[in-house]
């Protein structure tokens, strides 16, 4: 089986509903980042005290994900689903081929880095 990494960046007022997206397909491990970044929208104009500003960076969150045993197309689908309003600004998913993966931990590689231990509980 091959390793997925997906990124999707997208508004930040839809990240809870992705989040909830993800989690009934079985994505259950995350990252999210807060970032800027401009695309088709150029951004917007901002008065502040009279004067005015271009805003070309706008504000997103990514998310990114590795699966491997679930299909690539289920969480494409299940994020656009969310995410679409079809309107400029939905953002975009980027999809890469993993060719390895390491938890620091316990020197798992490849699949075994990124599934969950059997038995094993997080630390509280």
């Amino acid at each position: 089986m091959s390793m997925t990494k997906i990124e999707i960046i997208t508004r930040p007022n839809k990240l809870d509903d992705l989040k909830d997206a993800l989690n009934e397909i079985g994505v259950l491990g995350m990252t999210v980042s807060q970032v800027y970044g401009c695309g088709l929208q150029k951004g917007h104009k901002e008065v502040y005290r009279g004067r005015s500003y271009d805003i070309n960076l706008v504000p997103k969150v990514k998310v990114e994900t590795v699966v491997c045993e679930i299909p690539v197309e289920t969480v494409l689908e299940a994020a656009q689903k969310v995410l679409r309003t079809g309107k400029m600004g939905d953002g975009k998913i980027f999809v890469y081929n993993l060719s390895d993966a390491v938890r620091i931990r316990t020197g798992h590689r490849g699949e075994a880095a990124i599934k969950d231990i059997p038995g094993e509980k997080p630390e509280s």
